[in-house]
């Protein structure tokens, strides 16, 4: 490999705006993102699925089984 041409890869952290803090390894400075593993609503069980429309019971109907 040549010298002097490959960026500079170091430890940093990512920052999420919960306040969560992630290391990992970039040539980047600074990476900031809006939503993590810590505070998304599927992994922390707050997801909402809603069916306000009844549109599986609907799908059933017209696709379910027909024997």
């Amino acid at each position: 490999m040549k010298d002097g041409i490959h960026p500079d890869y170091k430890k940093m952290k990512i920052k999420c705006v919960c306040g969560n803090e992630i290391e990992t390894g970039s040539v980047l400075d600074d990476i900031t993102v809006e939503i993590c593993s810590n505070c998304h609503p599927f992994y922390t069980g707050q997801q909402k699925i809603l069916d306000s429309e009844g549109r599986v019971e609907r799908f059933n109907k017209r696709y379910g089984n027909k024997k």
